[in-house]
């Protein structure tokens, strides 16, 4: 079985982004499989700030994306499925990559140190097969 290239890619572009100083953001597709604060859910997607400062714990595996925020206040633990990131580009210059939704592999189960039960449900699911990564540009900040 060959491993994807997406988390390659989101840890590059999170690399890249550190390494120049910006600040890295994703956009996840929440659906059953995406543990985050539903209350910052909008249309299904929720936007994350990345960023080593705002995160701890941060892991990016080939399967999952796992750490922990504070949203008001309030330490969350959020789980994403790497088939569920959408882009991942830098706050400040809006330079990226755009991916297409991936079903989550049955065979990719939660690691167990997830909890049992995802905060995150929607009933809005994509079909369809995997199709690459695309180069994207972000509206953001350039300077």
């Amino acid at each position: 079985m060959t491993t994807s290239t997406r988390p390659y890619l989101i840890r590059a572009i999170h690399q890249w982004c550190t390494d120049q100083g910006q600040t890295p953001y994703m956009v996840v597709w929440v659906d059953e499989n995406v543990q985050v604060p539903m209350e910052f859910v909008k249309n299904n997607e929720i936007v994350l700030n990345v960023g080593y400062g705002a995160t701890q714990g941060l892991s990016i595996e080939n399967d999952w994306i796992s750490f922990s925020a504070r949203f008001g206040g309030i330490s969350r633990e959020i789980w994403v499925p790497v088939g569920n990131v959408l882009s991942i580009f830098s706050r400040d210059s809006g330079e990226g990559m755009g991916f297409e939704l991936e079903k989550l592999d049955e065979a990719a189960e939660r690691p167990s140190a997830a909890p049992a039960a995802p905060l995150a449900a929607a009933d809005t699911a994509v079909d369809g097969a995997p199709q690459g990564a695309k180069v994207i540009t972000f509206p953001g900040r350039r300077g």
